[in-house]
């Protein structure tokens, strides 16, 4: 059974949650860390139709195929700089923070290494693409096969 797509059936929410997009994309935080955020959070969702717009996304932005890939693994490589570890981190434990909440070490690790404002920026992206994740799998959104 095909279901209803909530963005439409609920426009005013629709407008909410792009206002907080909107926010994220005019915020300080660097374009490519955007996107690791968007996919790395989409992993741990398992949201395929995020993953697909946010991975072309990120190549558009330069994205090398050999982080895209690796990015579930990214503790075990060296492809991430200390700044994206930091983000990284924050961004599984802010996604999946009905496990242990966010730590201080980390949080802590991201202020270090960027600022408060910055870290502040990102939490707000980690939520805003948790949202949308959420929507898209809910409304069982499908990416297009592209030939």
């Amino acid at each position: 059974m095909k279901r209803a797509n909530i963005l439409t059936t609920q426009p005013d929410a629709y407008k909410a949650i792009m206002a907080l997009e909107n926010y994220v994309i005019s915020s300080e935080i660097d374009p490519i860390h955007k996107e690791l955020i968007k996919l790395r959070s989409s992993q741990i969702n398992g949201c395929a139709y995020c993953l697909d717009m946010h991975s072309r996304d990120a190549r558009k932005l330069g994205e090398t195929e050999q982080r895209i890939y690796t990015l579930s693994a990214w503790k075990d490589t060296p492809f991430f700089d200390e700044k994206e570890q930091a983000i990284l981190a924050l961004t599984e434990e802010v996604t999946l923070i009905n496990k242990a909440g966010v730590s201080d070490e980390t949080y802590n690790k991201a202020t270090e290494l960027l600022s408060a404002k910055y870290v502040g920026q990102v939490i707000l992206a980690i939520v805003t693409i948790n949202a949308w994740n959420r929507i898209s799998i809910s409304s069982h959104f499908q990416p297009a096969l592209q030939k």
